[in-house]
């Protein structure tokens, strides 16, 4: 056969002379376990749009989205790492004079290795993006200082419900605005590290908030409460999305492995046309 290597034994093993690893078998095994990852992860973002709606009480459930979110990953994970580990297998030169559980050992490193590089691949392909986004954020924080505050930052939804009035002021009343970047700075810098805010600032929050909206000091207190704790609630809720995708990518991750490996046996047993006797 054409692809059949045959090489004299080593002197000192008895074995071929030959590489254990065909990298590009490898190569090709990872490079089509990422291009049909983002083929499926592509179709997935789609199916997520159209069953996720704006609309109270239609599309699907946010605890059912982030399930079927997770699920859906492995099934990319299996999907995708079980033909790469295949093509690696399948691909691979046919080892002359190596022992049988020797073969296996290395079928299943050609499998793992090309789920490897496949992630590593896949992780360099989302690094340009996400480099590109704090690239844009650090500039436009850059420039900042120097424009409008036509754009909204995590915590000006909060300081909008702060100083929300019942009677609106008018335009351009007082130094509203520099109320507004002063309690930003304090809310942003209090929640940076999960922290709350402390009795000196809540004193002082609730007062320019009173200031401001015209409301009672009480009720300013009350809104100042409110409010606290609704953000807590969001940030909260944010950090156990994260850590539950986490959990999902690391399962999906491993699953891939693992299916990269197993599918890798069988595409070199059937290169070898062994696998057939192995399932007996």
């Amino acid at each position: 056969m054409i692809d059949t290597v045959v090489m004299q034994p080593s002197a000192e093993t008895g074995e071929p002379a030959v590489a254990g690893v065909s990298w590009a078998a490898v190569t090709a095994g990872a490079v089509a376990s990422c291009a049909l990852t983002l083929v499926v992860l592509a179709f997935g973002v789609g199916l997520g749009l159209s069953v996720v709606s704006p609309w109270g009480g239609a599309g699907v459930s946010a605890t059912t989205f982030k399930i079927g979110t997770g699920l859906y990953l492995v099934v990319v994970a299996m999907l995708s790492s079980s033909i790469g580990g295949y093509l690696a297998g399948r691909l691979r030169t046919r080892w002359i004079g190596v022992h049988g559980d020797e073969v296996y050992f290395r079928d299943t490193a050609h499998g793992f290795i090309a789920w490897a590089f496949a992630t590593v691949i896949g992780a360099a392909l989302l690094a340009s993006p996400a480099s590109s986004l704090i690239g844009g954020t650090a500039n436009g924080v850059a420039r900042g200082a120097t424009t409008t505050a036509s754009q909204a930052g995590p915590m000006d939804g909060y300081v909008d419900m702060l100083l929300r009035s019942n009677a609106p002021a008018a335009p351009n009343a007082g130094n509203a605005s520099d109320s507004r970047g002063e309690l930003v700075r304090l809310f942003t810098g209090s929640f940076r590290n999960g922290s709350d805010l402390k009795p000196a600032d809540r004193e002082y929050v609730s007062k320019v908030v009173a200031a401001q909206t015209g409301l009672s000091q009480a009720d300013a207190d009350k809104r100042v409460n409110d409010v606290v704790t609704q953000a807590k609630s969001d940030m909260d809720a944010a950090r156990k999305a994260a850590a539950q995708l986490a959990f999902w990518l690391t399962a999906s991750l491993l699953i891939g492995a693992f299916c990269a490996s197993l599918a890798a046996t069988e595409g070199g047993g059937l290169r070898d046309g062994t696998w057939s006797s192995k399932v007996r």
